[in-house]
C-alpha cells in the first residue's frame, strides 16, 4: 500500500464515520418528534447496549476494576443527560444549527481540563475560545433576529448549550477513560449506564412508539455504534491533526440530511458562525494532537 493510500483510507473512514453519526441525528430527530426526546433517547441507549455488549463480551471483555468502573459510571451519567438534552434540542432547531453550536464543546473542555487535570491553557486555546464564542453569538443572534423565533426556539438554544457544556465535561472524562479501558468496554458501559440513568424516569415519561419509530431508533443505534467504530479505526491509523478537520464535515452532513428529511434551510448566520467556531477549533488542534471526537461520537 502506498503512502498516499495509507493516509487517504483513514481520511475516508473519518468522513464516513461522521456521516454515520450525522445520519443518526436525522433518524433521532424524526423519532424524537414522533415519540418525544426522552423515549427516543432511552430506547436508543438500550438498543446500542444490546448491539455493543456482545461484541465486548465476545472479545474477552471482563468486569472492570473499581477505579475504572467509577469512570464508566461518571461518563455514563453525564452522557445520559447530554444525549437527552441534545436530542431535545434537535426537535426545536435545524440539525445543522444544533451541530454548529455543539462544536464549542471541545473549546469549553480546554478550560475544564485546566481546572480538573491541571493542564496549562495555551494562547492558541484562548484565541480559539474567543472565536468559538463569537461564532456561537453569531448563530444565536441570527436565530433570535428572525421574526419566527419563539419560546420553543429559546428552549432549543438553551438545551444545545447545556448539552455542549455536559459534553465538555464528558470530554475530560473520555481522555482519562481512554488510558484504562478498550473502546468496546468504554462504549458498552457508556451506553449501558446512560440507559439505566435515563430509565429511572421511565414510569413517568416513557412512551412505547409504533413499529416504524422503533425501527428508526434501532437504525440510529446501529449508526451510533458503526460511526464510533469507524472513527476509532481511523484514529488508530492516522494522526489526530490530520483527522480532526474531517470531523467538522458533520456540519455539511447535517445540512444535507436536515434539508433532505426535514426541508431545513441553512442560514447565512449559521454558516458564518460555524466557520468561526471551526476556525477556533482548528487553531487549537494545530498543536493539540489528542483525538477530539465530535459530540455525537460520545452520545
Amino acid at each position: 500500500m502506498s503512502d498516499r493510500q495509507r493516509i487517504l483510507l483513514p481520511i475516508a473512514a473519518a468522513l464516513l464515520g461522521v456521516g454515520f453519526l450525522s445520519l443518526m441525528d436525522a433518524f433521532m430527530k424524526g423519532a424524537a418528534l414522533a415519540a418525544g426526546a426522552y423515549s427516543a433517547s432511552v430506547l436508543r441507549s438500550a438498543m446500542g447496549t444490546a448491539i455493543i455488549a456482545p461484541i465486548w463480551l465476545g472479545g474477552g471483555g471482563r468486569w472492570p476494576k473499581q477505579a475504572v468502573l467509577r469512570l464508566h459510571i461518571l461518563r455514563g451519567v453525564v452522557s445520559g443527560f447530554m444525549a437527552l438534552s441534545f436530542f431535545y434540542a434537535l426537535t426545536k432547531l435545524p440539525i445543522a444549527e444544533a451541530i454548529a453550536i455543539s462544536f464549542i464543546a471541545p473549546l469549553i473542555a480546554l478550560y475544564l481540563a485546566a481546572i480538573w487535570l491541571g493542564e496549562v491553557i495555551r494562547k492558541e486555546a484562548i484565541v480559539g475560545s474567543v472565536l468559538g464564542l463569537a461564532g456561537t453569538i453569531v448563530i444565536v443572534g441570527g436565530r433570535l433576529g428572525e421574526a419566527e423565533y419563539d419560546a420553543e426556539t429559546l428552549k432549543g438554544l438553551a438545551a444545545i448549550l447545556f448539552s455542549a457544556l455536559l459534553y465538555a465535561a464528558n470530554f475530560v472524562v473520555i481522555r482519562k477513560q481512554a488510558l484504562v479501558s478498550s473502546p468496546a468496554e468504554a462504549t458498552t458501559f457508556h451506553s449501558g449506564v446512560a440507559c439505566l440513568v435515563q430509565a429511572v424516569f421511565a414510569p413517568w415519561f416513557l412512551v412505547l412508539p409504533e413499529f416504524a419509530i422503533l425501527r428508526d431508533i434501532a437504525i440510529a443505534a446501529g449508526l451510533t455504534v458503526a460511526g464510533a467504530f469507524v472513527l476509532t479505526w481511523a484514529y488508530a491509523r492516522a494522526e489526530a491533526q490530520v483527522l480532526v478537520p474531517m470531523e467538522y464535515s458533520g456540519f455539511l452532513w447535517a445540512a444535507l440530511f436536515g434539508w433532505t428529511f426535514f426541508g431545513e434551510r441553512v442560514t447565512v448566520t449559521t454558516i458564518a458562525g460555524a466557520c468561526l467556531i471551526v476556525l477556533g477549533c482548528l487553531i487549537v488542534a494545530r498543536r493539540d494532537k489528542s483525538p477530539a471526537p465530535p459530540e455525537q461520537t460520545a452520545i
